[in-house]
């Protein structure tokens, strides 16, 4: 071995001096390294030299023995030898945690024996969480020793009961359903009948009742007594006497002084009336009662002062019950707009021609009133065809075109414009289903290609009161509203024309109207 290491660096040492010196027949510009190509290294001893060679190759194999990497990353060069070496590594670790890992032994824990009798039934009493925690109700312990058993239980001598009427229900059948009998049920609705219709008991009512002993538990308990607050102003009572139900009238009084509520407009209307202590549906109708005059939002100012009168009824029990908005006024300083509501009270020749009979609404202090369009057009939609001459899209020549057409959904309810008679009301012609309005002053309106017909010929429409529904009957393309409109029964433009109605009072009505307004404005702030 050591001569082989010798006869290498011997070698390695002869080719090492031939490359150093340029080799033979080389030039010295092909020379390697630093030194000068002419000049020719002394040559040393060959046993000296391939003991150090020797020396060299064990301390690079040492090296790479101390440098070897056991655990490369195994995410990186798959497949290579250091992966392998790796992957050889972490599979010896493995198992020999494995063979080394102490086996585990489960814990066994004790289990409690299950309850019976006696403490199982108070354990049950003490499951509840709030009787768990303290509470005092609903506890029921088990019977011990001292217990003695009966035959057969006492039974209380009354039950109180209540119940509460619900939207539709009738009174026997809410007293049935919280157990009392169906002929002292039936003999208590009669006698509150006798007072009140049984229809006009708002829903939501409560019902107090009490239930007396029986004689035989297998009949039902009697009814005792009965107490229901029929009207605001009015409560009954039904007391047992003898074998009959007897009733007792208990009128309340109540006072139904009208609520005056005045503050300043300051950043928002609608949040100072609402602490000024406004009720939220009142400060809306107030609302949209000026708005019918002015601009909140452009006329009425931060400066300007708002009054508003509503209904109110304060029974002496302490109950107190808001109705409708009476007054709308706006104290802006220069002017004052005065509205008042005022039902209908006009008859005979009192009532104006501009005045529809059966009409109530919102008048100014004069005793005038205007009435405007919901909308500038009768349907949600849009114009798909404009008034005048167009070239009929089935008849195929051109043809005046007496309306507007309006597209809109299949079934979309279509509003009157204007307060009316229903002059017509049927299927004609190429209008399909088609409704005329009359509405005075030599003004009509007609709407045709309906689905439907919610009036009927004769009756009195509202502005802005369904009268159809959008359809396509008669000579139609699809679902869409021919809307025209008539003055002096010649066709005129509807998106010309300005649908708005006035009223005025006259006579007994506008007095009686003065009247009602002098007692509003009497009424004091927060009386």
């Amino acid at each position: 071995m050591l001569a082989m290491i010798r006869g290498a660096a011997v070698y390695l040492g002869t080719d090492q001096d031939l490359e150093l010196a340029g080799g033979p027949g080389h030039s010295a510009s092909r020379g390697f390294g630093r030194a000068p190509a002419s000049r020719v290294l002394p040559r040393h001893d060959a046993a000296a030299d391939a003991a150090t060679f020797g020396t060299a190759i064990l301390g690079q194999a040492r090296d790479a023995v101390t440098h070897l990497d056991w655990v490369p990353d195994l995410g990186v060069a798959i497949g290579s030898r250091s992966w392998w070496r790796g992957l050889a590594t972490c599979t010896a670790l493995c198992a020999a945690t494995i063979m080394l890992a102490p086996g585990f032994t489960p814990l066994t824990g004790n289990v409690p024996a299950p309850l019976a009798g006696a403490e199982r039934d108070e354990a049950r009493a003490l499951g509840i969480a709030p009787l768990g925690q303290g509470a005092s109700t609903g506890r029921r312990m088990a019977a011990n020793d001292l217990v003695a058993p009966l035959a057969q239980a006492p039974e209380r001598p009354s039950i109180e009961l209540s119940a509460t009427l619900g939207q539709g229900d009738a009174f026997d059948r809410v007293l049935i359903r919280a157990g009392v009998s169906r002929r002292d049920a039936e003999d208590a609705a009669a006698l509150v009948a006798q007072t009140v219709d049984l229809r006009d008991i708002a829903p939501g009512t409560r019902i107090a009742l009490t239930l007396g002993r029986r004689a035989d538990r297998r009949v039902a308990r009697p009814l005792d007594t009965l107490q229901v607050r029929a009207r605001f102003d009015l409560a009954l009572s039904l007391n047992r006497v003898g074998n009959r139900l007897a009733m007792t009238r208990k009128p309340i009084a109540v006072d139904r002084t009208p609520l005056r509520i005045q503050g300043l407009v300051g950043s928002s209307l609608y949040r100072s009336a609402r602490a000024a202590g406004a009720p939220a549906k009142v400060v809306e109708a107030y609302i949209k009662a000026v708005a019918t005059r002015l601009s909140i939002g452009r006329d009425v100012t931060a400066a300007d002062g708002f009054d508003l009168i509503v209904a109110r009824e304060r029974a002496a029990t302490g109950e107190t019950r808001i109705g409708d908005l009476l007054f709308a006024g706006i104290d802006q300083g220069r002017r004052k707009l005065q509205l008042v509501r005022f039902g209908s009270t006009t008859s005979g020749d009192d009532r104006s021609d501009e005045d529809a009979e059966g009409r109530g609404g919102w008048f100014d202090a004069n005793g005038q009133t205007e009435r405007r369009a919901v909308s500038g057009m009768p349907v949600s939609g849009r114009i798909t065809s404009s008034f005048g001459l167009r070239m009929h899209p089935l008849l195929g020549f051109m043809r005046m075109h007496k309306g507007l057409d309006i597209g809109a959904p299949y079934g979309a309810p279509i509003h009157a414009m204007s307060d009316g008679v229903v002059a017509f009301a049927g299927r004609t012609g190429g209008y399909g289903n088609f409704v005329k309005l009359a509405h005075g002053g030599g003004m009509a309106s007609g709407y045709g290609h309906m689905s439907r017909i919610a009036v009927s010929s004769g009756t009195r429409v509202r502005q802005g009161q369904v009268i159809g529904y959008v359809g396509s009957t008669g000579i139609s393309t699809g679902p869409h509203l021919h809307w025209e409109v008539w003055k002096n029964g010649a066709a005129v433009n509807p998106r010309a024309m300005s649908f708005a109605s006035a009223a005025t009072l006259s006579g007994s009505a506008l007095r009686a109207f003065k009247a009602r307004v002098a007692q509003l404005l009497a009424v004091r702030v927060g009386g």
